[in-house]
This record gives structure tokens, sequence and C-alpha cells, in this order.
């Protein structure tokens, strides 16, 4: 067998004479080699003129593309029955082609073999064992990022394509199939080659014993060409798109241009998530570039129609499985999950290493990746059965999860309304400017609604599984979120961090701060939700540390998505972030006056709470125009609200159903030992602040009027009780450490196991008294004492309104209307700011009192179909309805409830409110507020150089 190596150059001297030296020291010479040079502007020529004949040196175009290059340079080839393909960067192992040839004898019905491709300059590291592509044009190797070579890809094996870096291809096959396409300038040129080679019937095997080092120069952005620019990614994705599009089957045609155009435009999204504006643009170009040119596809797809589909099954079964595509976006997303969660970790281990380095202790230095040995494996179960603390975690997790068997299913009580039966009515609520409750509102909607209505969406359309869920996993929620907080906050505090026993003691004691303060035994949703964030929040602002300007602003977004979402379920907290803030801008003044000059300083905490009456405009600005403005510290769910004592707030207790003032009693004592130690005092002082601010702002927001009609509707100071049991707990975490070293010797040990023994009780005895249960006002049916028919008719539309009156003559009157499904989750509050219809209530007294056929009818064209006098009915009011002309008596749940039916057609004309340009407008603000933060908080995307 005879060989002519075709070496391809542009700009490539620093590394052509290695790869020159590589060539020619083949262990089985190649017959000739033969380079074409496309336009140096480097020592490429003089490099290659002196170590090979002038005759066996051309010369092509800058912009000449790869497969014109590689034509040039077959034509000078001769006779040889071999070509063997190299670039300027990419440097063969002396016994790279004595193996391909040697596959080449042993597997005669090859056509195109390729070597095993390993990074250069590291050479350990895979970079390909043959290739494919996926049905979005991803380059699929099957390899792991970063995976080093030790031998467990060595078997030679049939793929769809092998790198053109190294390429052994016969010269007939090369010749038949018309080269590389030419419209593939410099990439994806051996995807589209392989599979024109399988569709044709012929055959490509990886020979991984060959081995040749690759720097992909191109591909990294290290060299730039006429081909490419400075737009790679650009080059990248059109030569995916055409590959796809060339040579996908005429069947899948239609479906592989919208799936690919979608596609595109969802990368381009994902790269904008991460600020990569350029990819962005280069994604975008690509697809533009490629479907605004359809004769380049016909053409191509007209010229291989020759191999026709005798190949069909072998072709498919070397493309990339059809499921692929999903796990990388998923493995995208939790990409940019990890980095956007560990900003906070990272400070605290910088500033650790830095402590660490300072006082000359020996830092942990972390293993590098480019260390070979292999570490033995235990196996996830063995590494989980010895390790107690993770055991300990798990138990607690499923006795949790029992305890929160009140929830299951549709659940509601105390201040928590029932789901309404579709996730459809969450986003009708929150999106329309007029709501048919009542006698109907233009209150705006709660904030927190698209939180839950995108929640139920995920979860199939079930808004009942969405608040299951939520209160379900609050204490599992509320321990991972503390567990990663408590962890950095300890390690900037102490060099070398809190035990993990105390991290595990921290963190299920906050976790049970949910139930043990009674928010989730009351069905109080917003102050469960805050709790749960809270932690993640407190994170995502230790980034204000950062020591890198950058970092500082990407903390500020993530605080304001997080503080938005807290603000959304508990209003009152906005504010107490706004004292905090403040407070946190006087210790920096305090500290350096100076550094408050740095706009990245002064910047992100501002930033961050301001940016959150934009995050929830819809719901602000209403308020702020139309008011009432008492709404903006409006508690959420059903009144009343929570009004905790001031003992009650200092031991983190919301309401009566919360554990006895022991339990919060205790953990204000172990916040209080926390500021003997001096090494952690600041600290604890801090967690001091933080909750002192908080008793303060529940003070002041408690004595605020809202200026509102509903009974019991008052401001929100729950939430407060939960931030100062989450300081009280931080502040126990990172001082209790310290205070065995206070004393010495036995005394000191002494005091260490008492507080450990402490330590553990709070949360062994809080998880206790919530698995034993019996502490909430769960049910899982409403009774509201209407009839079951009555409630069946309501659900027809807003004109099959249900008057529920109740009280007597004597005592006063009330009323409500239902419609619907009654007042489900999300309508309280509007029902809360909606002033009184004082027409309807002039209506409803003149009836009562002399009723007529008009007044009647004015009760059918207000969407009323029936009247409820609850138990126990006044006798003089039920006479008064009976002889009420247009009105017909009903059948009621019980003798001692009447019942009525309006007899007129109804009507729910009054119940069609008006449109509104500027509710349209807050929610594309709200969106295009929220895409924009995402951005900003996301990690950037840093491109190779």
């Amino acid at each position: 067998m005879t060989v002519t190596a075709l070496l391809v150059c542009h700009d490539g001297a620093r590394w052509l004479p290695t790869v020159l030296a590589g060539l020619q020291g083949q262990t089985r010479p190649v017959d000739r080699i033969v380079a074409v040079d496309t336009g140096s502007t480097d020592d490429t020529v003089s490099l290659l003129t002196r170590a090979l004949p002038r005759e066996c040196v051309l010369y092509a175009d800058p912009d000449t593309p790869f497969g014109e290059a590689v034509a040039i340079g077959a034509d000078a080839a001769g006779e040889h029955e071999w070509l063997w393909i190299l670039h300027d960067d990419a440097n063969p192992d002396p016994t790279a082609l004595q193996h391909l040839l040697d596959a080449a004898d042993e597997h005669p019905d090859a056509d195109v073999l390729g070597p095993k491709l390993r990074e250069w300059p590291s050479l350990r590291r895979l970079l390909e064992v043959g290739v494919t592509i996926s049905g979005t044009g991803r380059r699929e190797t099957g390899l792991e990022r970063g995976e080093y070579d030790q031998g467990q890809h060595d078997e030679v094996h049939e793929v769809l394509a092998v790198n053109t870096a190294g390429m052994l291809v016969r010269r007939e096959v090369l010749e038949r199939l018309d080269g590389f396409d030419r419209n593939l300038p410099i990439f994806g040129n051996d995807l589209d080659f392989g599979w024109r080679a399988a569709s044709a019937g012929f055959r490509t095997l990886v020979v991984p014993q060959a081995v040749v080092f690759h720097a992909e120069a191109a591909h990294r952005g290290v060299r730039r060409t006429e081909l490419t620019g400075g737009h790679t990614h650009f080059q990248e994705r059109r030569a995916a798109l055409y590959t796809l599009l060339a040579n996908s089957r005429a069947v899948a045609l239609p479906f592989q241009t919208v799936r690919l155009a979608l596609g595109s435009l969802l990368r381009a999204l994902g790269f904008l998530l991460v600020r990569s504006g350029r990819e962005a643009g280069d994604e975008v170009a690509a697809l533009a570039s490629v479907y605004i040119h359809p004769g380049e596809v016909r053409r191509a797809r007209r010229a291989r129609r020759a191999f026709g589909d005798a190949h069909r099954e072998r072709v498919r079964s070397l493309l990339a499985p059809a499921w692929l595509p999903y796990r990388h976006g998923l493995d995208f997303v939790s990409d940019i999950a990890v980095a956007t969660t560990h900003q906070a970790q990272d400070v605290a281990e910088r500033r650790r290493a830095a402590t660490l380095a300072e006082h000359g202790t020996p830092t942990r230095t972390p293993r590098s990746e480019d260390d070979d040995d292999l570490i033995e494996d235990s196996g996830w179960l063995v590494r989980f059965l010895t390790n107690p603390r993770a055991v300990l975690l798990s138990l607690f997790v499923l006795v949790s999860l029992a305890g929160a068997r009140p929830v299951l299913g549709a659940v509601t009580g105390g201040a928590l309304s029932p789901a309404p039966a579709r996730v459809a009515d969450w986003w009708r609520l929150y999106t329309e400017h007029w709501h048919p409750i009542g006698s109907g509102s233009d209150a705006p909607a709660p904030a927190y609604l698209p939180v839950l209505a995108g929640l139920g969406t995920l979860l199939g359309g079930r808004p009942s599984l969405a608040v299951t869920l939520v209160l379900g996993l609050a204490v599992p929620l509320s321990l991972w979120g503390a567990w990663r907080l408590l962890r950095v906050v300890g390690r900037l505090v102490h060099p070398q961090g809190v035990s993990r026993w105390v991290l595990l003691a921290g963190a299920t004691t906050y976790a049970l701060v949910p139930v043990t303060s009674g928010a989730w035994g009351e069905g109080r949703l917003g102050t469960v939700v805050t709790a749960v964030v809270l932690p993640w929040l407190a994170h995502a602002a230790l980034g204000f540390a950062d020591p890198e300007p950058e970092r500082r602003w990407r903390a500020a977004w993530r605080t304001a998505l997080l503080l938005a979402v807290a603000t959304a379920f508990t209003p009152s907290l906005w504010w107490l972030g706004v004292v905090l803030g403040l407070v946190a801008l006087l210790g920096v003044w305090r500290v350096s006056p100076s550094a408050l000059r740095d706009r990245s300083v002064l910047g992100p905490p501002l930033a961050a709470v301001a940016s959150v009456p934009v995050l929830l405009a819809p719901w602000v600005v209403p308020l702020l125009l139309r008011g009432p403005r008492g709404g903006l510290l409006l508690e959420t769910g059903r009144p009343p609200s929570a009004t905790p004592s001031s003992l009650d707030l200092l031991v983190g207790r919301v309401t009566d159903l919360g554990m006895p003032v022991a339990w919060g009693a205790a953990l204000l004592v172990l916040a209080l030992l926390a500021l003997l130690p001096t090494a952690s005092r600041v600290a604890a002082l801090a967690c001091w602040v933080v909750a002192l601010c908080a008793a303060a702002a529940a003070v002041v927001v408690s004595l605020v009027p809202l200026g509102l009609e509903a009974a019991g509707a008052w401001a929100g100071v729950g939430v407060f009780a939960v931030v100062i049991a989450a300081a009280w707990v931080t502040a126990a975490v990172v001082g209790l450490p310290s205070l065995a070293g206070l004393l010495p010797g036995v005394a000191g040990r002494g005091v260490a196991v008492v507080l450990g023994v402490a330590a553990a009780a709070l949360p062994v005895l809080g998880l206790g008294w919530y698995a034993v249960g019996g502490h909430d006002d769960y049910a899982t049916k409403p009774d509201d004492g209407i009839p079951a028919y009555m409630a069946q008719s309501s659900l027809l539309g807003p004109a099959h309104g249900v008057l529920i009156l109740q009280g007597s003559v004597e005592d006063g009157l009330t009323y409500t209307v239902r419609r619907g499904d009654g007042a489900t989750l999300g309508e309280d509050e509007i029902l809360a700011l909606t002033p009184e219809d004082r027409q309807f209530t002039e209506n409803l007294q003149a009836l009562l009192a002399s009723p007529t056929t008009t007044l009647t009818n004015r009760l059918s064209e207000q969407g009323i179909e029936y009247i409820v006098l609850r138990s126990p009915a006044d006798g003089r009011i039920a006479a008064s309805l009976d002889a009420t002309p247009g009105l017909s008596q009903a059948s009621a749940e019980d003798r001692s409830t009447r019942a009525w039916q309006v007899e007129r057609s109804l009507d729910d004309a009054q119940l069609r409110g008006p449109g509104s340009a500027l509710r349209t407008a807050l929610l594309w603000l709200q969106a295009a507020a929220v895409l924009v933060a995402l951005v900003l908080s996301g990690p950037t995307r840093r491109g190779s150089s």
C-alpha cells in the first residue's frame, strides 16, 4: 500500500516544526508528503520549503476552503492508494500511520480510517475517538468533558466520521464522493464527508491505537483566518445546520427545518442568559445564512440523491440517539444553576485561604485535574452508610415528609384558601385587569401568583399539587438552603470552618422554623415560602462582599430576584430589606468612607432593593396610583392576619399553633451566649443587628393603618418572627464553637458537652413535635354552608353567583358573594383590597326592608342566582325574603338554613369590567425586567482565546 501525506497549512509556524518532525519520524514512512499553504503570513512557507522538496509545496489563496485545498493536494499526490490528511496543528504519534495501515489490512472493507485524537499540549486528555452528530447539530464524541485517555476506548469500531486531522482515506473513495463539500469552508467537513460515505455504502473505522495530538487552533480561536474571522462559532454552527439539512432524509426534512430554526433561537437565548452576546449573534447569523440561501441546500441534496436509501438504517445507527440533545439541555441548565449558586461559597473559600496563608497555616491543596492517580471508589451506598451525618440528614428528611401528611391532597384551612380547579385560573386572575369577584373588582392580583402558576404549569396544570409540594417540601428545602448558607457563613468567620455536626444542628433547627413558628400549621403560605427562600436570599446577598466588582453586580441581580419572590409572598419583608441595606452601607461607611465612592460597592445593594418594585410592577404600580396603598403591607392569605405578641416575635412564633415558647427561648439563649467569644463576636453582633432591625420593623409596620375595609386585614408581621429565628440560628452556629475555649480544661469540655446537648435537643424535639402532628388547621374540603347543587351551578359562570347572608336583625347582617369555586388562593387579597360596593349594599338593605320586583331584578343583573341565609336563620329576614316577588324557595343543607332562587333570567353585564392598557404594559415590563435580571444574574460564559 502506498500513502501520500497531505498537509494543509495556514499560519501554523508555531506547531509546524513538531508536526513535520512527527510526520517524517513515522515508523512506517509515508511514500510522499504534499503540503498546501493557504496564504500564510508567518514563517510557515519557509519551514515547508526547508523540510520538503519545492514541487511538494503548493500554494492557494487565503480564502481557499479546506475542501478545495485538499483537492489541490490530491491532484499533485500521484496515484497512491491512500491519502493521509493532516492539519498543521496535528502532530501524529510515531506509530500512528503504522496502526492505521494495520487496521486497513485487518479490515479490507474499511474505506476511511481515523486515529484517536488527544489534546495538544496536555497530551493526555481525549478529544475524539470518532465523531457523530445529533439531531440539533451538536458534534458528539461520546466522551466526558476533560476525560483522560486510560485505554478505555481502545477498540476499533465503526463510526459515522473521523476528524480530518489524521484521516486516512482511499483515493478512489475521495474521488467517488467528489472530495469535501466546498460549501463548508473550514468546519464540519469530516461529519459531512462521513455521512456521505456511509450513505454511499463505504465504511469508516476509528483506530484508537493510532494517536494524533491536535491543538484545535481554529476551533479555540488561537488562530484566525479569512474563513473564520472573529466568528468561529458562526462557521461551526452554519456547518452543523448545513450538514443536517443537506443529508437528512426527505421525509424528515420539514420537521428538521422547523426544529433547527426553533432550536437555534433557543440556543441564542441560552447564550444571552450567560451573557455571551457574540455567540448569540453568531447563532442567529448562522441560521439566517443557511435559510436565506436554500439553493445551496437543494444542490447539495440533489448531489447526495445519487447514493439512494439502500444504507439508510446503517446511517441511522451511526447517528447520535434522539434523546441526547435533551440530556445536554438538562446539563446546561444544571451547570448554570450550579455556577449561579456557588458565588458566596467561592468568596468564603478565597477568604478562608487568605486567612490561613496569613497565619501560616497550610491550606489543603485541591487535587489537580491533571493528576492521573485513581482513587478507589467504594460505592455510593457504602459511603452513605458509613457517614453518620448523611444518615441523620436522610432520616430527618423522611420524618419531616411524614410530618407533612396533613397537606396531602387538596388542602384548605386557617389562612389558606383552596387552590382553583385549573392553573389557567391563576394565569387569568393575574393577567386580567377586572376580576368578576364579589361585585367586581379592579384591585391588582397578588404578586405571588406567577410563581404558583408557573409551578402548577410545570406540574401538568395541577394547582392543588403545587400547593401540596410547597407545603410538603418546606422543611427539606429550608434544610438545603440553611446548610449552604451556614457552611459559607462558618467559613467566613472561622478560617477552618465550623464542624459539620454544628452545621447539622443549625441547619435542621432552621429547617423546622416554618413549622415551629406555627405558620405552616395555620396555612400561612406566604410566611412558609419566605422561610424557604430566606437562606438562599442571604446566601446571594453575601456576594456583595466579593472582591470582584463584576461578581458583586451579579450578586445584586440574584438578590433582587430572590427578594422579589419573598416580597411577593410577604410584602412587609421588602421594607426590612431597605433598612438592612441602609444599615450595611452605614457599616461600610464607618469602616471605610472612601469605599462608598466606588459604584461597584454602593450600587449593588441599592440596585437589589430598588429593582424589586420593577420586578413586581403589575402589583406595585396600581396600588400606588389607585390605592389602597396599605396593600403594600397586607399579609397574604385569608384574613385575619397573624398578630404575634412581642414575646412570640423574639422566640420565632407566628401563631399559637407553633412550638411552646420554651423552644424558641432556648434558641434565643444560645444566640445570646454566642456574643461571649471574641473570635466570633462581630458575626454574632451582625446577627443581632438583623434581629433587632426585624423587631423594630415589626413594631413600625404593625402601627401603620392600612385603610382597608375588610375585617382582619392587617399588615403582615409574622415574617419578621422567621427572620429573627434565622438570626438566632446563625448567631449560634458561628458563636458556639468558640465558647468551649473560654474555659480551660475540664470546665471547657463540660461547657462543650452541655452546649452540644442543647443544640442537638432543639431539632430532635422540634422534629418529634412535628411528626406527632395535630398542630394544624388543615381540612381537605372547604365548608361554606351552601348546598352542593348551588356550588355546581356557580361553576357555570360569574352570572350564577350565590349571595350568602349571615346574622340577625339584632346583631347585624353580613354578606358575601360566592362565584365559581368560591374564594380561592389568590382571590383573598383582591377581596381585602376591594372597597365595599355601597350600591349593592343599599340595594340589599332596601330588598330586606321593603322588597319589590325592581330590587329583585337588580340582583339578577348583578349575577345573583341564589340567596342563602345561614344557620341559624333569622325568622324575620326569612319571612321578608319569602314575601319578595321574583324569589322562590330553594332547598338548603338543613332546616335551620334557608335558601331562595332568583326567578328572573341572569345577566353578568355588570361583572364585565373594562380592560387596561396600563395593565398590559406593566405585565410586559415585568416580563422584560425578570428576563434582564436573569441574564445579569447568571454566570458569564468565557470564550476561548
